[in-house]
């Protein structure tokens, strides 16, 4: 199959020819074979496919149910859920993750992050995403973090919980310091999670810092240990909310060992925006990480949802353009370079996150996955909200849209 006038990255018009669903040629050049289908894209943007970098699947589509979060703190969303707890049953979170599942591959999104709540002596949650993992493989990858969603420390079996999820298939050790009740089970959390990722072979992906205290350094430790343990990109510090709250001094300090490091970030932009500040009167921060100063110091840094209608976050729709929009905005990262080269958060950059190394991205010999957008550059995508016309995972076409059009009467 050759697709010809196509804007890969916003580069030049080219073409791209797929095969036993990898992507065999690209060049200027490229002519039909004799009998192959070809397809004018008529000068649309091609990217890779997006990748949701930090969701909470095993929650999603819960808002309301028992109770609302009212005052829509991060606090009274971890009570609400608390109580939905109750309510869990492998065919409540399968309904409700291939409904997500779906809201995402109609916006382009082929492989995501999700979270998962290990706080439960039951493991449902852990045990469903395993075999959801499999099943929805034709459309979708998920790589599954255990996620201790009231701690290691503080709460009671959490570290065997933890290896319990990790034998259950967890591809990543997740923790989450700052809701810890010291700042030594803090650290003992992050030292066990760690070590842990170590000894099985799994990746990390820590809820840092995610609270407006500039005295919670849970950041610190996790880049330690990751520089310690020869972990380094491995590891991922989501959140790190505190970080916008830290002193210069500190932050300049800090950064010459998350450099050492080489942990990825996962910024939450939406999420972060209606949640953080939430102590503050005025002037309000803005609530969400360092985005540019770690982009800038060559640091590794990706976008995510994070929830989507749960007690944390009553919106969403899976489409990450909402994201990096609100994630631009909040960043103050609005150059006409910054906005062209935007889509990295949620595609090479989340890929590096996520580690897949040459199994993602528009090259020869890689899986012919990428998505086709309703515009010429990723500048006039998000300017315009531009739709994702098509998406193709390994040679197949696995969604498609039809933009609305409208007309003005006057």
């Amino acid at each position: 199959m050759l697709f010809q006038n196509a804007r890969i990255e916003n580069a030049p018009v080219t073409s791209f020819r797929i095969a036993d669903g990898k992507f065999e040629a690209i060049g200027p050049d490229l002519t039909p074979n004799p009998g192959e289908e070809v397809i004018d894209l008529g000068g649309k943007l091609v990217l890779p496919p997006f990748i949701e970098s930090h969701v909470h699947l095993d929650t999603c589509l819960t808002a309301g149910d028992p109770v609302w979060n009212l005052t829509g703190t991060l606090f009274e969303g971890i009570e609400c859920w608390a109580k939905r707890k109750d309510k869990l049953s492998k065919q409540d979170i399968k309904d409700r993750v291939n409904r997500a599942v779906r809201l995402y591959a109609a916006h382009g999104v082929q492989h995501i992050r999700t979270h998962v709540d290990v706080t439960d002596p039951s493991l449902v949650a852990m045990e469903t995403m395993v075999e959801l993992r499999e099943e929805l493989k034709g459309v979708m990858n998920i790589q599954i973090v255990a996620f201790p969603q009231e701690g290691i420390l503080s709460y009671p079996g959490g570290k065997q919980l933890m290896i319990d999820a990790v034998k259950l298939g967890a591809d990543a050790v997740g923790a989450i310091p700052h809701f810890e009740f010291t700042r030594e089970y803090s650290v003992e959390s992050l030292n066990f999670a760690l070590e842990l990722a170590a000894k099985e072979g799994k990746l990390v992906d820590v809820h840092c810092d995610e609270i407006d205290d500039e005295a919670s350094r849970g950041l610190e430790t996790v880049a330690a240990r990751a520089l310690e343990l020869e972990l380094f990109d491995k590891v991922t510090a989501s959140h790190t909310t505190a970080m916008h709250s830290y002193n210069n001094a500190y932050v300049v300090r800090l950064m010459r060992l998350l450099k050492m490091s080489r942990i990825n970030f996962v910024s939450n932009p939406l999420v972060n925006t209606h949640l953080q500040g939430r102590m503050d009167t005025y002037p309000k921060r803005r609530g969400v990480t360092r985005v540019k100063e770690l982009t800038e110091a060559g640091l590794n840094v990706s976008f995510g949802h994070d929830d989507i209608f749960d007690p944390w976050y009553p919106m969403g729709t899976g489409n990450l353009r909402d994201v990096v929009f609100m994630g631009l905005h909040v960043c103050q990262m609005m150059g006409y370079e910054d906005i062209m080269n935007a889509y990295k958060f949620i595609t090479t950059n989340a890929a590096k996150t996520l580690h897949l190394g040459d199994s993602y991205g528009v090259a020869p010999g890689r899986p012919a996955s990428f998505v086709v957008m309703d515009a010429e550059t990723y500048y006039d995508a998000l300017n315009t909200n531009a739709a994702v016309l098509c998406s193709y995972k390994e040679g197949k076409k696995i969604a498609e849209s039809r933009p609305a059009q409208g007309a003005v009467l006057f």
